[in-house]
């Protein structure tokens, strides 16, 4: 499995690289009033208007400081039983692409009820990542009201 690694708060995470779109400059974002704090907004992609999720504030860490290698990373988001949607997700810094298999150790998913987005760790050519389940990153209700038009995808 290919990841993508990237920081928030200085500490590295990874996704899933079958997973995303594209990498972009950070982009300006309209605010969504009485939206959970961790959703900076929306923005336009190519016609289309996109959540933007602030990794920080998700995984409680404080805000995304924002620097010339701020990024957002464009993701295809399933949300249970819909079509996948985009989802931009705001990260201090994409590093790079690396394998999973070239993981010199392995801990299992953490389970916590407040981060189930959270995934296993890994170590990999000297550094820790964590990794996190794009699919589990917006609780259910908050993925049905960002993603209300989609849908049902028959099983």
């Amino acid at each position: 499995m290919q990841l993508l690694t990237f920081t928030v708060a200085q500490q590295t995470y990874a996704i899933e690289s079958r997973r995303v779109i594209e990498v972009l400059p950070l982009v300006p974002a309209r605010l969504i009033p009485h939206a959970p704090d961790y959703v900076r907004g929306i923005f336009t992609y190519r016609g289309r208007l996109v959540p933007l999720v602030d990794l920080a504030l998700r995984l409680a860490v404080g805000r995304i400081q924002e620097r010339l290698s701020t990024r957002v990373i464009v993701v295809e988001y399933a949300a249970p039983g819909r079509e996948p949607q985009q989802l931009g997700l705001v990260a201090e810094n994409v590093i790079s692409v690396c394998s999973a298999e070239e993981a010199d150790a392995s801990l299992p998913s953490l389970e916590f009820h407040d981060a189930p987005f959270l995934g296993r760790i890994l170590r990999i050519g000297g550094r820790t990542i964590q990794l996190l389940e794009v699919e589990r990153l917006l609780p259910p209700d908050v993925a049905s009201g960002m993603f209300p038009a989609s849908p049902t995808v028959p099983t």
